[in-house]
């Protein structure tokens, strides 16, 4: 980002509508995204899904988030930026619409691809919008993932109200959710058409070691919260940590603390030492993950979880502040793709082992990629910082 000072007058309207659209629409991203947990434990209950078709179905999600992180790469050089969100982040409204009308697991697979499939455009588009936008990318990368949490701490309650319409109550809402996002990217500013002409791309940072070890840091990352996300309310019922009509509100707990920790690191206390900090999250995250499979009630399994939840709040907004000049739109639309696949894995190896030994046991698996966290943390304060 260029300094104010080197700016117009209309420049900087640009810059701050363009950084309020970006804020706004994640915080609305949020809340369609992490929904999708407390949704997908309502239709196991509504039509009975097995433990591996709940986690195909988040799995799906993953993968059409993996895909659209490609696309948000790629189309903008050819349709423009604006025409790449309209179209993929189209995808909310018209899975959470498709839920509404049937159960039937092929079109729950097609409606949770396609709300994949706006996750991850929407993360690539907020993220140039904000990034390109503000004097300081590790705050400003806070500052956003903090608007995503605000909105995903929300989802139960707006599921809850929802529901007294009836069983489609919820994904009727989270329909309108997608289409108030879908009419923030049509205002928005800053999003130039750049259609039409194919433009250079510089693929220099595949190259860059930096680059490959915060992609994997961040594959683990995507692994072990999407797996928390997903299944935590499924896993609290069924251990009988927590009832059904509560466990939900375990995901406002998770992203009230997640939201609270990225606005610390944003405005009060940013991180002088980023890569060193990312070693502490690691360490978090694998302990209070490691105590939160072997609590057994109500009161250390929330304490854990909120422990859990501060420790990863901040790994992904730092590791990309992280990554300096290289997240360009054509670099996420590598390193999100990749690192996106850990959220396809997981979820879908605990619904596997679930079935097979059971759910506990499921869970368990999710320790290896917060140990990733850690070692990956341990690699990049090594390695040569990015520009």
């Amino acid at each position: 980002m260029q300094h104010s000072e080197q700016l117009s007058p209309a420049a900087l309207r640009r810059q701050a509508g363009a950084r309020r659209a970006g804020f706004a629409a994640f915080f609305l991203s949020g809340l369609c995204a992490i929904s999708s947990g407390v949704v997908v434990s309502l239709l196991q209950q509504r039509y009975g899904l097995a433990y591996g078709l709940t986690g195909t179905l988040l799995s799906v999600m993953s993968a059409g988030n993996l895909l659209a992180a490609f696309l948000a790469g790629v189309l903008p050089g050819r349709i423009g930026l604006k025409a790449t969100a309209l179209t993929l982040c189209a995808g909310y409204a018209l899975g959470y619409g498709l839920m509404c009308l049937t159960g039937l697991p092929v079109w729950l697979a097609l409606a949770f691809g396609l709300v994949g499939l706006a996750k991850g455009c929407a993360l690539n588009v907020c993220t140039i919008l904000v990034g390109d936008n503000v004097p300081d990318r590790t705050r400003g990368m806070n500052a956003m993932h903090s608007c995503y949490a605000c909105g995903a701490l929300l989802c139960p309650f707006v599921a809850a109200a929802a529901g007294a319409l009836g069983p489609a109550g919820p994904t009727l809402a989270l329909t309108l959710a997608g289409l108030g996002l879908w009419t923030v990217f049509l205002a928005a500013p800053g999003m130039a058409a750049g259609g039409g002409k194919k433009q250079p791309i510089d693929w220099g940072f595949l190259r860059s070691g930096q680059f490959w070890i915060l992609t994997a840091l961040l594959f683990c990352q995507n692994g072990a919260e999407t797996s928390v996300t997903g299944w935590l309310v499924t896993y609290f019922t069924d251990q009988g940590i927590l009832s059904a009509s509560v466990s939900p509100y375990t995901v406002t707990l998770l992203w009230g603390a997640t939201m609270a920790a990225r606005l610390w690191l944003a405005f009060v206390r940013p991180p002088r030492a980023p890569r060193r900090a990312m070693i502490w999250m690691g360490l978090g995250c694998t302990v209070f993950y490691a105590g939160l499979m072997l609590a057994r009630t109500q009161a250390p399994a929330l304490l854990l979880l909120l422990g859990f939840a501060l420790s990863i709040a901040g790994m992904n907004p730092t590791a990309v502040g992280c990554a300096g000049r290289m997240t360009s739109v054509t670099s996420l639309g590598v390193m999100l793709p990749v690192a996106g696949l850990g959220a396809v894995v997981m979820p879908w190896a605990i619904g596997l082992v679930a079935d097979a030994v059971g759910l506990r046991l499921g869970m368990a698996c999710n320790l290896l990629p917060c140990a990733g966290l850690l070692l990956f943390a341990l690699l990049a304060a090594r390695a040569p910082e990015a520009d």
